[in-house]
């Protein structure tokens, strides 16, 4: 059985370190949910996806838009505590992401802070909920 810091692992790097759609899509069960609560009604990501398939298409669309050069987390900076509650098949990650600021130093490090809350089943994830700032998703 994997542990909640396997589980959260795997999706980082399948997701934002990555980027790889496939990959993040097989973190999650086949009727697996992921919601961003906190997206508003008609942007351009939606709110919720259901099941891996759609997680999958919608993930590959987005990273698609993302442009080549986009900056990754710094991982020396970016941090995370993880929160194990008791359910055994919930648990809850703190995240403070960093991303450094322009080569040239005139732009500071921009830090997102974000919870997200997953759900588990046999080792997947059935339910994430991502609540972050919505226009972050740009």
């Amino acid at each position: 059985m994997s542990t909640p810091q396997e589980i959260f692992q795997r999706y980082v790097y399948a997701g934002p370190l990555t980027r790889n759609a496939d990959a993040l899509a097989e973190n999650f069960t086949a009727d697996g949910v992921l919601e961003l609560p906190l997206m508003p009604a008609g942007a351009a990501f939606p709110r919720r996806l259901a099941g891996r398939e759609e997680i999958r298409a919608a993930m590959a669309t987005y990273y698609a838009r993302q442009p080549e050069d986009a900056r990754p987390p710094n991982l020396d900076k970016s941090g995370y505590v993880l929160h194990t509650t008791a359910d055994p098949e919930v648990f809850i990650a703190e995240i403070d992401t960093v991303f450094d600021g322009d080569e040239d130093g005139d732009a500071a490090d921009v830090v997102v802070s974000l919870v997200q809350i997953f759900r588990i089943r046999d080792g997947k994830i059935a339910r994430l909920r991502d609540y972050f700032a919505p226009d972050l998703m740009g």
